[in-house]
């Protein structure tokens, strides 16, 4: 069984990804691949890691999990989503660390399907925007009782993706930018599926819809029907050039309104980002997935 797990990061259109899934369970269907919907197995999930705290997992935990995924269903791939199942927002940054609850449960889960093909799906965002948002997530009420020390410089996600390596060293990963998702959200969706490049889904364009305005949409629709063949290459320099022109400027800028955080360390956070999302396409076993 191929078992394709979705883990975040939050605040990178988690949701969004979730409910593009399930619009092509029917389809998705047909190919042998399930989309259980979350409320099946995330509390189960929970649960889990819970009890592992106590004790390893039981010989029946696999059969348990396949079970809540499946219903009944026969398939060969099975596509879940949960961004907390490395922790909840307020917890994921930890030692200087983005989500540091991964190595453990992960390597649980490399455990319990030691005989399946386990694929992770990871999307990333500049920590610049990240830290923000997740330090409004948390209880501390100021910056450095949320830092504990740690030096918003240091805090890098290619650290967390080589635990996740090391965690589990035979599931592949797949990690793309989350600024990066309009151009290549149809491809995220595909590879999820394991179809080929092309095949046709339902909400490849659902974040692009979110970012741009309705006539740069109705143009940019209006364009792909006359110029069918185009490759996804070609489809995603089109996008950029419909998002030079068409886009939602309030949808697309965010405001950073957290003490200290200057223009100027933005700017250091972004060129270290654009630095660590190299090293991380270089990680053996990861795949980044780029525009």
């Amino acid at each position: 069984m191929q078992i394709v797990l979705h883990v975040g990061a939050h605040f990178t259109e988690e949701d969004r990804l979730m409910k593009c899934l399930l619009r092509n369970k029917e389809d998705f269907a047909k190919r042998g691949i399930a989309v259980p919907g979350p409320g099946r197995y995330r509390k189960l999930l929970r649960e889990m890691f819970t009890a592992l705290q106590d004790s390893p997992p039981s010989a029946e935990a696999r059969d348990v999990l396949m079970d809540a995924f499946l219903d009944d269903q026969t398939a060969d791939r099975v596509l879940l989503s949960h961004a907390n199942i490395f922790g909840a927002p307020r917890a994921c940054l930890r030692d200087g660390r983005f989500y540091t609850m991964a190595h453990d449960r992960l390597q649980a889960l490399a455990h319990i399907f030691e005989h399946d093909q386990l694929e992770i799906f990871l999307a990333i965002r500049d920590p610049s925007t990240f830290l923000p948002l997740i330090f409004d997530a948390s209880p501390q009420e100021t910056l450095p009782e949320f830092l504990r020390g740690a030096e918003p410089t240091t805090i890098k996600w290619s650290e967390t993706i080589q635990m996740m390596r090391d965690a589990a060293p035979n599931a592949a990963i797949t990690v793309w930018c989350n600024e990066d998702s309009p151009l290549i959200w149809a491809q995220i969706i595909r590879d999820m599926a394991g179809l080929e490049h092309g095949e046709k889904i339902v909400g490849g364009f659902d974040l692009l819809s979110q970012i741009m305005t309705q006539e740069g949409m109705q143009r940019f629709r209006s364009y792909l029907s006359s110029h069918p063949t185009m490759s996804e290459m070609q489809k995603r320099r089109v996008i950029a050039a419909f998002l030079d022109k068409f886009a939602l400027d309030d949808a697309i800028e965010e405001e950073l309104d957290l003490p200290g955080w200057t223009d100027e360390l933005v700017d250091t956070l972004g060129d270290i980002y654009d630095q660590d999302v190299y090293e991380i396409s270089r990680i053996p076993g990861v795949t980044l997935i780029a525009p």
